[in-house]
């Protein structure tokens, strides 16, 4: 009993660490992190049990739910024919990086600078510089200029905006083009 009582509070501390200090939090696990590095929800959890094998550049954006795995769990039914069985390898992750929601990265992943991993990708292979990938497996969708093309003809034009100020401006933009005008819906 003592064992579960100590497990779960040592649980709620990490928490409560993690909601502080994000940074401080991963920094004590172990994970190398530059200036500027940003979790949205982190957790123990996402780094596995090698933390130490991970490490970000600079400013970096890194989406709730995202894992990091720096091992082959599955070599473990193995070790009865192979007791030495064993691969465990690093993940890097560039400067100027935003790792989707839920993604996954898998071991011996190099993620280049100024790169895009959409939500829910799965990451087995070297992402280059400048490029944006997506899907299961992650695949190349396009540059990372292209994306900022894209992005800006389509911009809302209030990035510069911060909290409600956002958020109201936001709502502003979608009531003028009739959004949640009710009674169009119907």
């Amino acid at each position: 009993m003592f064992l579960i009582l100590r497990s779960i509070l040592l649980s709620i501390v990490d928490r409560i660490r993690a909601a502080r200090d994000p940074i401080g939090f991963v920094r004590s696990l172990g994970v190398r992190a530059g200036d500027n590095v940003n979790f949205y929800g982190v957790s123990k959890a996402m780094f596995g049990s090698e933390p130490w094998m991970i490490s970000f550049g600079n400013d970096c954006y890194i989406a709730a739910g995202v894992q990091f795995i720096t091992h082959d769990g599955a070599t473990s039914i193995l070790r009865k024919e192979v007791p030495t069985l064993e691969w465990t390898a690093p993940i890097d992750i560039g400067n100027d990086v935003m790792i989707g929601l839920r993604t996954i990265i898998m071991p011996n992943v190099k993620i280049g600078n100024r790169c895009i991993v959409g939500a829910g990708s799965v990451v087995s292979k070297n992402i280059p510089d400048n490029s944006v990938y997506a899907g299961v497996p992650a695949k190349y969708i396009c540059s990372t200029d292209e994306y900022l093309a894209k992005m800006k003809a389509k911009s809302l034009g209030c990035g510069h905006l911060h909290g409600e100020e956002k958020a109201k401006r936001i709502r502003e933009i979608y009531q003028e083009k009739g959004w949640f005008d009710r009674s169009k819906a119907e």
